[in-house]
């Protein structure tokens, strides 16, 4: 059941005041859904400045501080394509309030944590009950609004805050570490997810597909079980580099994984992964500028963050409000990203914000080892409203056309992209800025590959999208 429904075109089109107005429930109701997304996102950056005293209270060894955050990631970004179309099935609302409650408990368990393994053992609860938010938010936002103008609004502002809740994380994980400790960032997350647990259930619909099919077993445990591996190899390359034969291991075993979820979907009766949808150029090719823009920005925003630093010696709080900035640039550029959508189209704007960000990559060139900083604020900043514009596009080409019984699928696979970009960037670049003569030499080189990476990624969606054939 939609909110507000209104015509649609498939091209294009100025939009009226009428079009994009929402009323007071849906208001509401994109509040809920966007909480819960923020939440999230907040959960995967506000602890990184609280490791080290996290690590000396519980115990934890420097070596295996890393599993604090991958404990985190595996489930979250493993379990997605699956809990999205078990949404699909059995019902979107109801598997999000199991999420949010699961998410809340396991938040609670990690703040009360008394040894490594209590929290870690939270930490991986929240990622699996993120698992189950992130899908079902994105498909309950995506069915609740119709698409055209209202729903590229909807999805401006959840982008807005997907991309802001990373950087307040930065920022508020620092100040409440050094005033309240590390477990209060633990313990916010647990009091956010009871208040949207409280005011979700008499706002969001249900939806549902109208047949229920079984559901696909053995894809689903080829494809949870590949995502598994590479996300847990590219984690713990990030920390000990690819030379580990675990590491080897678990990559080489995802991807065969992964290739035998192809084969199984590709006699499945009823396939998790409909081969078909992935066929589509708008899926194929929106995806794919999704996982750039995601992986490229992730890892700009990391060794950005060595060289404020570690190269120009600026202390965690300055550090801070440079990404404070940038997070204020986000916000502007979701408040401005549907009526660019609406003007130009969404194939065009995620082109043209990929390759904005690609070309602010190489202006971050321009940094030196003595100064910097402003070039810095100033590059990052003006990049992350690329980044913004090409996060909400991406998700508009992806999802615009998909039938109301396939956008779980179609919302899985937008947010497996955004976890999988978010994870693999840093294991892939990062380890280049820490391992050269010298870190500044190794921050430029991943800087460079990175604009290099996005302008032609760039360039390519425009092509499969076929830009240069037909309207946006």
């Amino acid at each position: 059941m939609a909110i507000d429904t209104h015509p649609t075109t498939t091209g294009p089109r100025p939009a009226t005041p009428d079009d994009t107005r929402l009323s007071g429930r849906a208001r509401l109701v994109l509040f809920v859904l966007c909480a819960a997304q923020f939440m999230v996102a907040l959960d995967f950056s506000v602890l990184n400045v609280a490791l080290p005293v996290l690590g000396e209270d519980l115990g934890l060894d420097r070596s295996a501080l890393q599993w604090a955050v991958t404990a985190f990631a595996l489930p979250s970004g493993g379990f997605l394509l699956l809990f999205g179309r078990i949404a699909d099935l059995y019902g979107r609302k109801k598997l999000f309030l199991t999420g949010l409650a699961l998410f809340g408990a396991a938040s609670v368990l990690a703040t009360l944590a008394w040894d490594p393994a209590s929290f870690l053992t939270g930490r991986a609860l929240q990622g699996l009950g993120a698992a189950v938010i992130v899908p079902t938010g994105m498909s309950l936002l995506t069915t609740t609004f119709p698409e055209g103008p209202l729903r590229d609004k909807a999805l401006g502002i959840s982008g807005t805050l997907l991309s802001l809740g990373f950087t307040v994380g930065m920022v508020l994980g620092g100040v409440m570490t050094d005033t309240l400790g590390w477990r209060s960032t633990m313990g916010l997350l647990a009091v956010a997810s009871v208040v949207v647990l409280v005011l979700a259930p008499g706002l969001l619909p249900e939806s549902r597909t109208a047949e229920r099919p079984r559901l696909d077993v053995p894809g689903a445990v080829t494809v949870t079980g590949g995502l598994l591996a590479l996300i847990y190899a590219l984690t713990t390359a990030a920390q000990r580099g690819f030379g580990e034969p675990d590491v080897w291991g678990t990559l080489v075993a995802g991807l065969a994984l992964l290739a035998a979820f192809v084969a199984v979907e590709s006699k499945s009766p009823a396939p998790l992964v409909s081969l078909p949808m992935l066929k589509r150029r708008t899926i194929a090719w929106g995806n794919i500028g999704g996982l750039v823009t995601f992986s490229m920005m992730s890892t700009a925003v990391f060794v950005l963050t060595l060289y404020l630093q570690e190269t120009l010696e600026l202390s965690s709080f300055r550090t801070g409000l440079v990404f404070g900035v940038q997070g204020i640039a986000s916000v502007l550029a979701g408040s401005y990203a549907s009526k660019v959508i609406g003007r130009f189209g969404a194939r065009r704007t995620l082109v043209g914000s990929l390759l904005g960000q690609g070309l602010l990559g190489v202006v971050l060139l321009g940094v030196g080892t003595g100064s910097g900083a402003l070039l810095a604020t100033a590059a990052v900043s003006l990049a992350s409203m690329c980044h913004l514009g090409a996060i909400v596009s991406y998700g508009v080409v992806v999802t615009s056309g998909v039938p109301d019984e396939e956008q779980g699928l179609a919302t899985g696979l937008v947010t497996t992209t955004q976890q999988v970009g978010i994870t693999i960037g840093i294991p892939l670049l990062g380890v280049l800025a820490t391992t050269g003569a010298s870190l500044f030499d190794g921050v430029r080189t991943v800087l460079a590959v990175d604009a290099a990476i996005v302008i032609a990624a760039a360039l390519l969606v425009a092509l499969g999208l076929g830009l240069g054939r037909r309207k946006a």
